[in-house]
């Protein structure tokens, strides 16, 4: 029988590997690896600032569209929902066509969605605009698999690191400038402040970015299994995020849920025959099943969940007058007051990132759920603002620690062909973590009121919450963040002295970054059976 033809490149029409040789300290190339990185982590940082800039802004969109608290609320859940649906269906293609090539058309989408949005001229064009721009939360796992690509093994930990300090950046501009720009020139010029920069990074990804060498153009794309996990994942973030405006119990929450739930089963029928007829399903099981993938996606949705509840009732009891135990901060110096949290998350990540390759993953990730909890319970206990400001860098110096190192723990032990898959699905889980954070807190602000009617002003006609409304949704948060540290011990450790002998043949690095000198030059890799490659 035939060899079955090898994948060409469209630009030189040579044959592709089927499995191309990792990239090793002495093989990468140090100048244009750095260089992408640095594109992509601009990339994630504005992403992170557009999507952060719009959330002060949403009274006065409600206002502007006469619309409900409800309704405007869409604006964000949309956003969510679409970006949720299509990462997996994303992170596939990047597999299989190549993740330059894929990289190029989402950030097309995202960069003409970005730029219609701060010209909507109804509300339900800009619900539209928002459903399209959620396809920016398929960047980062994208990127994480350029990254993995590009750089040595040794070197991924830092690339990843700087990668998690752009959300601490991002952070820490996106509510400051968001409620500035706004206040002074209205949400719309928020959007507009935006447009050049992404621009720009398209052009940037465009020219600096070379193709992904891992990728199988003649695989034929699961698009039943692909459309079917995007209903199901909509189906459930629409009802999660939307549950608080809706109404636990009503209709719409419900059918959405049951929507989503329901259409889960026929999509793991239709994978399973997928399988078993020998074409690559949209999402392999077999993958999920490996042990660190499970351990990595069951940590990183508690970790998503715990820090959107803090973050939610930061901002909230920030805002809040002081019978509700708040600060009464306006909008934009309840920005301000995050910006110590994002950039604690930035610089503790640069330093993880360096740290993780000689202690491990396993200890830093244990470490940073754990002071991520204590973080929680100390903003819990707060009494002041200056207690509230320096308590939010303990929490985010623990939340910087544990993201910048147990993602290596993904990045680290799976195929760079499947990287894309592993990535997005990633991101479907600590989203869909993230999801449940903000509705937690609502209902805790909901069902622990102080009494008090609030008669005019933003705030008219709220019930104000209590004191202990916030203190509970801090303790769950920190409960949360150490449950979930228990899947860590799981894992198999892939870096520093405790490595899991399947990994233990990898060397350890000297130098900083982008440096090519090595404690000892690393052994010749050992021969495999062709079926295991």
């Amino acid at each position: 029988m035939p060899e079955p033809a090898l994948p060409t490149d469209a630009s030189t029409g040579a044959a592709l590997p089927e499995t191309p040789a990792p990239k090793t300290m002495a093989t990468f190339d140090a100048k244009y690896a750095n260089r992408v990185m640095l594109v992509l982590a601009g990339i994630v940082m504005v992403v992170l600032y557009v999507e952060g800039m719009l959330t002060p802004s949403l009274p006065t969109i409600q206002s502007d569209f006469h619309v409900d608290t409800a309704q405007v609320s869409l604006i964000i859940s949309a956003y969510a929902i679409s970006g949720v649906a299509l990462s997996p269906i994303v992170g596939k293609l990047g597999d299989i066509y190549g993740k330059r090539r894929v990289l190029m058309g989402v950030m097309l989408a995202y960069a003409s969605a970005v730029s219609v949005t701060g010209f909507s001229p109804t509300f339900g064009f800009m619900v539209a605009a928002r459903t399209v721009q959620g396809v920016g939360l398929t960047i980062l796992p994208l990127g994480m698999s350029l990254v993995r690509e590009e750089f040595p093994r040794e070197l991924v930990p830092r690339a990843q690191g700087i990668l998690s300090a752009m959300f601490g950046i991002g952070f820490a501009i996106s509510l400051p400038v968001g409620s500035a720009v706004s206040q002074s020139y209205g949400w719309r010029d928020t959007y507009h402040s935006a447009i050049p920069i992404v621009l720009l990074l398209t052009i940037a990804v465009f020219f600096l970015v070379r193709e992904s060498t891992y990728r199988r153009p003649h695989t034929r794309v699961d698009y039943g299994g692909a459309a079917l996990l995007g209903g199901a994942l909509a189906g459930i973030v629409a009802a999660l995020s939307q549950g608080q405006q809706w109404g636990w119990h009503s209709p719409l929450t419900l059918g959405f849920a049951g929507a989503g739930l329901f259409l889960l089963l026929p999509f793991v029928l239709w994978e399973l025959r997928w399988t078993r007829e020998g074409r690559e399903p949209i999402v392999d099981p077999r993958l999920m099943k490996e042990r660190n993938v499970a351990v990595t996606n069951a940590v990183l949705t508690v970790a998503g969940l715990g820090m959107y509840m803090a973050l939610f009732a930061l901002i909230y009891r920030f805002e809040f007058p002081p019978v509700s135990g708040g600060f009464s901060q306006n909008i934009l110096q309840a920005g301000l007051d995050i910006v110590p949290l994002a950039l604690s998350m930035m610089g503790v990540a640069i330093v993880a990132s360096i740290a993780v390759s000689k202690v491990g993953v396993k200890p830093l990730a244990l470490a940073g759920a754990g002071l991520t909890a204590v973080g929680f319970v100390l903003l819990a206990a707060a009494k002041t603002l200056d207690q509230s400001l320096l308590y939010e860098t303990v929490t985010g110096a623990g939340i910087a620690l544990l993201n910048a190192s147990i993602i290596n723990m993904l990045v680290l032990s799976v195929d760079p062909k499947d990287m894309g898959q592993a990535t997005a699905m990633n991101n479907v889980f600590r989203n869909l973590g993230g999801s449940v954070g903000a509705p937690i807190v609502g209902s805790l602000l909901a069902a622990y009121v102080t009494g008090v009617i609030v008669p005019s002003g933003p705030l008219a006609g709220t019930n104000l919450p209590s004191l202990l409304a916030f203190q509970y949704a801090f303790y769950i948060a920190a409960a949360i963040t150490l449950v979930g540290a228990l899947a860590i011990v799981f894992g198999q450790e892939v870096l520093g002295p405790r490595r899991h002998p399947k990994f233990a043949h990898q060397p350890q690095l000297s130098g900083g970054f982008g440096s090519r000198r090595m404690v000892a030059p690393p052994p010749a890799p050992t021969p495999r059976p062709a079926a295991s490659q």
